[in-house]
């Protein structure tokens, strides 16, 4: 990914979005830009229009993250954003620029894998920073049952959710996790420029997704912490369900997401009967498992 690209193209499109009347700026004249100008925006940042002319062309690289913040408070950036900047920054860096990371699957650890199965009351799943979903307890596969009957390994929640039609059912507020997902997607490939599966995901979406081109246009981004997301199960039907996404300690690319709901409530009601349905399946498959194994 071209660090200077994404860099101007983040700063013009932060710049364009603010008004002149959000900070206090008489907009006279004829104002032929969205937004502020270059030079209003170096003068709320305290730098000069050709100190900030050079960053807005994508050259980060070198700059303090003092002059970062005061242009992240000039753009008004959230706390997301700024470190997208600074991310931007970090990335354009000689040291960054020499580094390569090589794709592949992490191994997982068997104590992992151990940590995730004895989680019984909660859906649990395992991704990396591409999307992949690595391992999930017997809960977190039942949850996410429509993903995993994609006969590519390993799953992928980025292609289920822009080139999988049944995602749209899945997940009732569809736009909004398909938006926050190319949010996410985008920190991602800031942070590791040369990954070659990150990289692979990006243009694979492009090439085959016109809102997945849309909204990775708009270079918004987006960092998955917590919240509640909905769901329409095919088997149990609608769950609304807390969710908390932990980074595993000593695999930076690694996070483990967890699925909760109040007990008593319809949604707790609902990850019971997701529960029993889980189970009655594997019962169905290790039977049918058994029959197949006395048939031969």
């Amino acid at each position: 990914m071209d660090n200077r690209s994404e860099a101007r193209a983040f700063l013009t499109s932060r710049r364009a979005r603010i008004s002149p009347d959000q900070v206090e700026i008489p907009a006279h004249g004829n104002r032929r830009v969205a937004g502020l100008r270059r030079g209003e925006v170096a003068a709320l940042a305290g730098v000069s229009v050709e100190y900030y002319t050079r960053l807005e062309r994508g050259n980060l690289a070198g700059v303090s993250a003092t002059v970062l913040d005061a242009v992240a408070r000039a753009l008004r950036l959230d706390e997301i954003e700024r470190a997208h900047l600074h991310d931007l920054a970090r990335a354009a860096s000689p040291v960054a620029a020499r580094t390569r990371r090589h794709g592949g699957t992490p191994t997982i650890r068997p104590a992992v894998r151990r940590v995730l199965d004895s989680m019984t009351g909660v859906p649990v799943i395992l991704a990396n920073h591409s999307f992949d979903i690595l391992a999930a307890n017997p809960l977190g596969h039942a949850l996410y049952s429509p993903m995993f009957t994609a006969a590519t390994r390993p799953v992928n929640s980025l292609r289920f959710v822009f080139l999988d039609p049944r995602a749209r059912v899945f997940y009732p507020e569809w736009q909004q996790v398909a938006r926050q997902s190319v949010g996410a997607l985008r920190i991602a490939a800031t942070r590791d420029p040369h990954d070659p599966q990150l990289m692979n995901l990006v243009g694979d979406l492009s090439r085959r997704s016109e809102p997945f081109r849309t909204w990775w246009d708009s270079h918004e981004v987006f960092v998955h912490r917590h919240g509640t997301k909905r769901f329409r199960h095919p088997a149990i039907g609608e769950l609304e369900l807390a969710h908390e996404a932990f980074e595993l300690p000593g695999e930076e690319t690694l996070i483990i997401v967890t699925y909760t709901a109040e007990a008593g409530t319809p949604s707790g009601d609902g990850l019971e009967l997701l529960a029993s349905w889980a189970a009655a399946a594997r019962d169905d498959g290790a039977s049918s498992a058994r029959v197949h194994g006395q048939a031969d």
